[in-house]
C-alpha cells in the first residue's frame, strides 16, 4: 500500500474525525496500527504517528517521531506540517529558540496554505523570548492577508513595529 492510496487517506481523515470521542491510547493505537500498513520506515506512517501522540498531549513522544519523518523523506504539505508542530512541541516543553529557529527557516520554503500557520507558532516562540515586537509584527503580517481591505498598510505597520525595535 502507497501513502496516494485515496481509501487510505480516507480511513485515516476518518479516523482523526474521532480524535475527541476515542480514549486517548485507543486513538493512538489506531494511528499506529494504519501506520502500521505502510512500509516500515514510511514517512507517512512516522508523521502521522507522531501527530497523534501530539494531539493526544504527549509533545516529547511526537518530536523524534517528527525527526525520523522528515529523516525520511516526507514531502508536500506533511512536511511543512511536521515543521510547525514539532517547532510548537518543541516551544511547549520549554525550547522556544529552536522553535524559533526551525519556523523561520520553514518561512523559506515556499509559500502555501499553512504560511500563517508558520507566522502564528513563529509568534508564539519569539513572544515566549522575549521579543514581543517582532511576534505582533509577525502576527499582523499574517492577518493582514486575510483582510478584505486595508492589507498593504497593515502589512507596512507591522513592518514598521520591527524598524523602530531596530532603531
Amino acid at each position: 500500500m502507497t501513502t496516494s492510496n485515496d481509501h487510505w487517506e480516507e480511513r485515516l481523515a476518518a479516523l482523526w474525525a474521532t480524535l475527541d470521542t476515542l480514549q486517548v491510547q485507543d486513538f493512538i493505537a489506531g494511528i499506529d496500527a494504519m501506520a502500521a500498513e505502510l512500509p516500515q520506515g514510511a514517512a507517512v506512517g512516522l508523521f502521522e504517528r507522531g501527530a497523534a501522540r501530539d494531539s493526544c498531549g504527549f509533545p516529547q513522544l511526537a518530536i523524534p517521531l517528527y525527526q525520523a519523518a522528515l529523516e525520511a523523506g516526507l514531502t508536500g504539505l506533511r512536511r511543512r506540517r511536521a515543521n510547525i508542530q514539532m517547532a510548537s512541541s518543541l516551544r511547549s516543553l520549554g525550547d522556544p529558540q529552536i522553535a524559533a529557529d526551525l519556523l523561520f527557516a520553514e518561512m523559506q520554503e515556499g509559500t502555501d496554505e499553512l504560511d500563517a500557520a508558520v507566522r502564528g507558532f513563529l509568534a508564539l516562540a519569539l513572544a515566549d523570548l522575549g521579543r514581543e515586537r517582532e511576534a505582533l509584527a509577525i502576527s499582523l503580517t499574517a492577518l493582514s492577508t486575510y483582510l478584505p481591505r486595508y492589507n498593504r498598510s497593515l502589512a507596512r505597520y507591522a513592518q514598521g513595529l520591527v524598524e523602530k525595535s531596530t532603531d
